[in-house]
């Protein structure tokens, strides 16, 4: 829902996290921008945006007419306490090219299931670069700064063995 709501800088992965870690729509509607920033991940830009959009009288307005319409407003994804550390936490991955059967989200979700992080882009702190055909920029800088790549057997291959 928080996606849903079209909140400036607000895309899918931070709808998703700022959900998982405020449970409710009211605690986040209320939730100064310190205790926004402290979220995983969420940086100024996105709390400010947040912050404003709860700010606005006709967001509440609808945040208030959809909780009349019975719109679920309490958050359905595991509390990241509940969530067991797995094979892949503590990990950073970036996505580049297609991959020969995984979708990006089904990559996301199965790195995420197994605890991992996916990134948007390449830095020192990325674990490895899993890369499909026709895999650009990522790719190049992946190899500048000499992080571990992987194609999308390789990593099958990783998840099945537990080696990482």
């Amino acid at each position: 829902m928080i996606y849903g709501l079209g909140i400036r800088h607000v895309g899918e992965k931070a709808a998703s996290t700022i959900s998982r870690h405020m449970r409710t729509m009211q605690a986040i509607l209320e939730a100064r921008v310190e205790i926004l920033q402290a979220i995983p991940e969420i940086g100024p830009v996105v709390a400010a945006s947040i912050r404003g959009f709860a700010d606005e009288p006709h967001n509440r307005a609808l945040i208030e007419k959809l909780a009349a319409a019975d719109v679920n407003m309490e958050s359905q994804q595991a509390a990241p306490e509940s969530v067991a550390p797995g094979a892949l936490a503590g990990k950073t991955f970036v996505l580049t090219g297609t991959l020969p059967s995984l979708s990006r989200e089904d990559a996301t979700t199965l790195i995420e299931e197994l605890g991992g992080k996916v990134s948007g882009s390449v830095s020192k702190k990325t674990s490895y670069v899993l890369a499909g055909a026709e895999a650009g920029s990522k790719l190049q800088k992946a190899q500048d700064l000499g992080i571990p790549i992987l194609d999308e057997a390789a990593f099958r291959e990783k998840i099945e063995s537990g080696d990482w």
